[in-house]
């Protein structure tokens, strides 16, 4: 597939980033066991994938603002464009020596994003989107499953945990649409289970309270692939309320119905 320049930058960045992670992500695993130590070591390993991503971008678009998970909101001299970076999306996951955690880059332009890249370091698997130009990866390009029927479908969750969501709100949900489909996997990292969404792996997704830059880069993934993504009321806040629902134009408008049931009487 032939990459944009713009696209380009974002590609060298994330696996610039990906490999620091990899190198960091080998000695968290010979951290386990210990009690102490690895929580810091993730922290050093997150702030400098992030670095690598801030000076690769800011040189190469030097006016452009950022979003980041650890720096938060940077602003810049041209206010049309602004990258949202999440450097380590999985981070209990590459904690715990799981090799299921991404770098996640998106450019937005005037409010849309127009480019996105997920790149999963641990398995060499680098997701690419363009606005109007398909999602692909390595170069293979993406179509969301063309299952129609929620009962043949895989779908993929987070799971509210300690301190973060509505426990009691979610496993009405999880007991709704457990009852609809064949599986329910629940990844650890957002930006994956979009990009997995994209490309057929799951038939669909759905979580709540996330940031931005956990889903920017996917959410444009799953619509160059021929997906549907919406906030729980079909409305297109996603980045803003940090709740979303993929999946392909069937299993989408199934999922969001699901969702909104009353839990069922035993």
């Amino acid at each position: 597939m032939a990459r944009s320049a713009l696209l380009n930058v974002m590609v060298q960045a994330a696996m610039k980033a990906g490999r620091s992670l990899s190198r960091d992500f080998g000695e968290v695993q010979n951290l386990q066991v210990s009690m102490k130590g690895p929580g810091d070591y993730v922290s050093q390993a997150d702030r400098k994938a992030e670095d690598i991503i801030f000076t690769e971008l800011s040189k190469a678009r030097p006016g452009y603002a950022f979003l980041m998970e650890e720096r938060g909101t940077v602003s810049g001299d041209d206010d049309q464009h602004r990258w949202i970076v999440d450097p380590l999306d999985g981070t209990t996951n590459f904690l715990h020596g799981i090799p299921i955690f991404s770098v996640s880059i998106a450019l937005e332009r005037q409010g849309q994003i127009v480019a996105g890249v997920i790149y999963n370091p641990a398995m060499d698997e680098l997701y690419t989107a363009e606005r109007g130009g398909g999602a692909f990866m390595n170069d293979r390009r993406l179509r969301v499953a063309a299952r129609n029927k929620l009962s043949d479908t895989v779908i993929g969750c987070g799971v509210p945990h300690l301190g973060r969501g509505h426990h009691g709100n979610f496993l009405i949900e999880l007991r709704n649409v457990m009852a609809e489909v064949a599986g329910i996997r629940r990844l650890g990292s957002a930006a994956l289970d979009l990009a997995y969404v994209a490309a057929g792996r799951m038939d669909g997704y759905w979580e709540d309270k996330l940031s931005p830059w956990d889903i920017a880069a996917g959410i444009l993934m799953v619509r160059e692939a021929g997906g549907y993504v919406s906030d729980p009321d079909g409305g297109q806040g996603m980045l803003e309320s940090g709740s979303l629902v993929a999946g392909n134009e069937a299993i989408h408008r199934a999922l969001l119905a699901t969702l909104k049931k009353p839990i069922a009487a035993r």
